[in-house]
């Protein structure tokens, strides 16, 4: 199948150029029918779904709905083509970045791309805690590779993202544990005929969509072939009490970068930075036999007018 973009008309954008020459490549006549395509002027208008817009007084588990209704009118990407390039190790700001153009060229999508649409999605939910589920299956002689958004909201558990199988994307806030939620994912697989063998966690993933930070996407690697069911039960709980105190700590969020930068410009730091020398000074008379401390000031003086 051949697609075009939301508004009726194709856009001389990178995307779109990649999947036009992919269809040169793979078409016996590719290059006509994608000429004969880009110049129709009477294409069907194919509705462009809204990115969703949420008063403050909605609750998050609505939002949550709403976000996903988005994802899945987006459609999954069946074409073979990756329409867009999603490298793990960016930063999370180059990631929102990506996250904006996927809403603006609104075109069909897979697992991965879907984690980084929901936490683009969710940045203003800051009561939600994000963080990636990864799942590795065996079924027919093949391994299959599935990622999804876990969230988490007072305590409950459910995942964002999107499947060719219903029952392996959307779950709504309601596990009471990581573990009921994962198992609950197991069971699906089950169902679709799939051995499930490794699960990956990662930490949640910050707010800011402007961090440096990178996501970390795999925290705990847990085997299934190593693990008996209680030790997998109690890893998956392990990894829950660990996000919870990184989040109690308030380590996860804010970007270091962005830390540094205020430490660096604040007025309050400038303004105690004397004190901390005078008080320096005044416990230095008992120190005559150190005459170099006095030449050591102009140079420390000079160094905070270049600053």
């Amino acid at each position: 199948p051949f697609f075009v973009n939301r508004s009726g008309l194709p856009v001389d954008e990178p995307t779109w150029e990649r999947m036009w020459r992919h269809v040169g490549r793979i078409h016996p006549e590719g290059d006509r029918v994608a000429q004969r395509i880009r110049g129709a002027a009477d294409l069907p208008k194919i509705p462009i779904p809204s990115v969703p817009v949420f008063q403050p007084s909605t609750p998050i588990p609505e939002r949550l709905e709403a976000v996903q209704r988005y994802i899945r009118e987006l459609q999954y990407n069946h074409t073979g083509t990756q329409f867009f390039e999603i490298k793990k190790s960016r930063p999370l700001t180059g990631l929102m970045d990506l996250a904006k153009e996927m809403t603006k060229e609104a075109l069909p999508i897979k697992c991965l791309e879907a984690v980084i649409l929901g936490i683009y999605l969710t940045n203003n939910m800051t009561t939600l805690d994000r963080f990636p589920i990864s799942f590795k299956t065996h079924f027919s002689g093949n391994y299959f590779r599935h990622i999804v958004l876990g969230v988490n909201f007072g305590g409950r558990y459910g995942a964002l993202g999107i499947s060719r199988r219903e029952e392996l994307m959307y779950k709504a806030p309601v596990f009471r544990t990581l573990s009921e939620l994962i198992f609950d994912f197991e069971e699906a697989y089950r169902r679709c005929w799939h051995t499930l063998k490794k699960v990956k966690l990662g930490h949640c993933v910050s707010h800011d969509p402007h961090s440096v930070e990178q996501i970390e996407w795999k925290r705990s690697i847990l085997d299934l072939d190593k693990l008996t069911r209680e030790d997998f039960r109690k890893e998956l709980e392990r990894h829950a009490r660990d996000m919870r105190l990184k989040i109690g700590k308030g380590t996860g969020p804010p970007s270091p970068t962005k830390d540094r930068k205020k430490d660096v410009s604040s007025p309050q730091r400038g303004q105690a930075s004397p004190h901390r020398r005078n008080s320096r000074g005044d416990r230095r008379p008992s120190g005559e036999k150190k005459p170099a401390d006095s030449k050591a000031m102009p140079d420390l003086n000079g160094y905070q007018i270049r600053v």
